[in-house]
């Protein structure tokens, strides 16, 4: 824990502090800007981790930014990065809908609230295509993958099947589907492979490896 500096933690905490005040919808609508961050601004994990992230955080009890931002936390400082990254996520989140919670039952019929409204209704369904297009290029490789994808889409859109149940099926049948195709002697393709090592790092930040611990 020596390696973790107030300044680091300060990097953190601030980099996500700006990203919940300016998301609207939370969770899939955060993705999009907490990539532009990690990725693209900070660079502090690729695209390929980005991707197995995002699978671990929607697999994941609560809300997918908050559950990114914990774990990105986590990868950089630790259990005081993933602490200072959540509370940086969700401290403006719960100030703004604190004040609005104050003033929304004096202006919700106001003609111009409603027309805000729908406005960044239409947003946040543009923000959760992109985050699924982004996740559909790194977690859709091959034919398998691509069927399970238009199956659980179906599945969720013409049931009531509770998402979990779906997560736990999907996992079941991609380890049945390698099954089947060792025994058949079927190539056997998984661009994916080092998502484990990736996955790992997550778990285990570079300072806990650097210390041999």
């Amino acid at each position: 824990m020596a390696n973790v500096s107030i300044r680091s933690l300060w990097d953190i905490f601030w980099t996500f502090l700006k990203i919940g005040p300016v998301t609207f919808g939370g969770g899939y609508a955060m993705i999009p800007l907490i990539e532009r961050e990690v990725v693209g601004n900070k660079q502090w994990v690729t695209q390929q981790e980005m991707g197995d992230l995002l699978s671990i955080a929607g697999s994941a009890p609560g809300g997918i930014g908050v559950n990114a931002s914990a774990f990105i936390g986590y990868r950089r400082a630790g259990v005081p990065g993933a602490a200072v990254a959540v509370v940086g996520i969700t401290l403006p989140t719960f100030i703004i809908a604190f004040l609005l919670s104050l003033i929304y039952m004096h202006i919700e019929h106001n003609p111009k609230v409603t027309a805000a409204l729908q406005g960044i209704h239409a947003a946040i369904v543009g923000l959760i295509i992109i985050a699924a297009i982004k996740m559909a290029k790194s977690a859709v490789f091959d034919k398998t993958t691509l069927a399970l994808m238009i199956v659980t889409v179906i599945t969720f859109l013409a049931t009531s099947i509770h998402p979990l149940y779906i997560i736990l099926l999907g996992l079941l049948i991609g380890i049945i589907c390698i099954w089947l195709k060792e025994k058949l002697g079927l190539a056997v393709k998984l661009e994916k492979q080092q998502s484990s090592e990736a996955s790992s790092r997550f778990i285990y930040p570079d300072y806990f490896i650097a210390e041999g611990i």
